[in-house]
């Protein structure tokens, strides 16, 4: 099951894609890593969903990826007397803590959280962004807002706040609960959902413990505004352009796609873009030309990974979904354009060994040509290094834990199998040969760059790299 590509591609798992076949078809098709929707899955759900996964994996003899995706805290406006109201341009509509229910001029809002936070010229923007409103007055139990724009709100509709920052953690008590079971299921990524400060990964991380990788989804201005420290705290990043682009003008979400994905592979961490890519294809066989050349600007920014949501968890054509993301992402990592604009966003490395191995592993394959660059690592970071280089040579991972294994299938060009340490130098260079050769990565007589660290199985020791030729 070697891909012919380097970017990542998850799949959603839904109503669409729940039986053993379907699943299968959609690894077949191209899917690396398949996420768990935590709004839509009881935990018995999760634990299905990951044997049903580890069977995939021992049926083809490759390391499969999990994301559990954790809800967040989903704010929602009360219910109405009639069931919606209209709001028309102009009106006042306040927000309270009164349980009655709603009217075309007063809504209860659940969340006491929020009322203590609003300002006076804050936007609260309902129903996915289609009702914006400004706040005109505010107490600690009511605000007042004029409508700019109106439309109909129903019960117990979304509710987001751009210019608040809320003071409760991005974990609400059903997130606690469903991490705790994810952890305990083996998962191998978590998503944390409306992140707004670091504080909110470190939180996910402490309760983690390494037993699996945190992914921050940045989806708040807020996030944004913090974006540097968010990145340093968090193991991955994902652009989660659907409440981004809600709670940010929409003009801007572009830029900052392309600024957060440069800023990961800076430092060296996976990054991941998602929502929409092919939103047409939930009730199409195929996509629009839009959606194509969104998902090619993706991969031309050198995103780790891309990710299907609705189209293979609930659309009508989940196995084309993700056929059509394996073409596209074939066809652009072939064009000629391709290896100059990832060149062209490469940054100096770090001040590091490992930095300064990965580098020249890179230019030393380019140079004179190899068919692999082969990475042993025990907790993965070798491989990330040398992938954040993204060299046109495919990366081997060789690494003794199946958990490592997994975890990459969500990092560019890795190609991840399991191999206890080596005993020496030697055994080293002749396994990593036999590993290329069964790979069909490389015959014999082809050279082949080895990079590792000594003494072997020490995490972070990335000290030696060696020429070799396959034997």
């Amino acid at each position: 099951m070697r891909r012919l590509r380097r970017t990542r591609i998850i799949a959603t798992l839904g109503p669409a894609s729940q039986d053993d076949e379907t699943v299968a078809r959609l690894f077949e098709a191209g899917a690396d890593v398949f996420r768990v929707n935590m709004s839509h899955s009881t935990h018995d759900m999760l634990r299905e969903r990951i044997t049903q996964i580890r069977r995939l994996e021992n049926r083809f003899k490759r390391p499969i990826g999990i994301l559990a995706d954790l809800q967040g805290p989903k704010l929602r406006v009360g219910t109405f007397a009639e069931g919606a109201v209209m709001l028309e341009k102009g009106a006042h509509f306040t927000f309270d803590s009164d349980e009655t229910p709603g009217t075309v001029a007063r809504v209860y809002l659940p969340h006491p959280e929020i009322l203590r936070p609003l300002e006076v010229g804050h936007q609260v923007l309902l129903d996915d962004g289609k009702i914006r409103l400004r706040v005109v007055s505010e107490t600690a139990t009511s605000a007042e807002t004029v409508v700019e724009v109106g439309g109909k709100l129903s019960n117990r509709k979304g509710v987001s706040l751009p210019d608040t920052i809320i003071p409760v953690s991005a974990m609400t008590e059903k997130d606690r609960s469903d991490l705790d079971a994810a952890l305990n299921a083996g998962v191998d990524w978590i998503a944390l959902s409306f992140v707004q400060r670091p504080d909110d990964v470190a939180e996910v991380k402490k309760v983690a413990r390494g037993r699996a990788l945190v992914m921050a989804k940045l989806e708040k201005p807020q996030a944004i505004e913090r974006l540097d420290e968010i990145m340093e705290a968090s193991d991955a990043l994902m652009v989660a352009r659907g409440d981004l682009g809600v709670e940010m003008p929409l003009e801007k979400v572009p830029g900052i796609q392309k600024r957060i994905t440069r800023l990961a592979r800076r430092l060296g961490k996976p990054v991941v873009v998602a929502t929409q890519m092919l939103e047409s294809m939930i009730t199409s066989p195929v996509p629009t030309r839009a959606e194509v050349s969104d998902v090619s600007t993706a991969i031309f920014e050198g995103a780790d990974a891309i990710m299907l949501s609705a189209e293979s968890a609930a659309g009508q054509y989940p196995i084309e979904a993700v056929t059509m993301m394996n073409r596209i992402a074939e066809e652009v990592e072939t064009d000629v354009n391709y290896q100059p604009v990832l060149a062209g966003q490469r940054a100096s490395p770090e001040s590091t060994g490992a930095d300064a191995i990965a580098a020249a592993a890179r230019q030393i394959a380019e140079t004179i040509d190899t068919h692999a660059i082969v990475a042993w690592t025990s907790s993965g970071a070798t491989a990330l290094r040398i992938a954040r280089e993204r060299p046109r040579t495919p990366i081997i991972v060789l690494t003794p834990a199946i958990e490592t294994a997994r975890r990459m299938a969500l990092v560019w060009g890795t190609h991840a199998i399991v191999e206890s340490d080596p005993r020496n130098s030697g055994d080293m260079v002749n396994r990593a040969s036999r590993a290329v050769q069964h790979e069909d990565f490389a015959t014999v007589g082809d050279r082949i760059i080895v990079v590792a660290g000594v003494p072997f199985g020490t995490p972070g020791a990335t000290n030696m790299i060696r020429i070799a030729y396959v034997s």
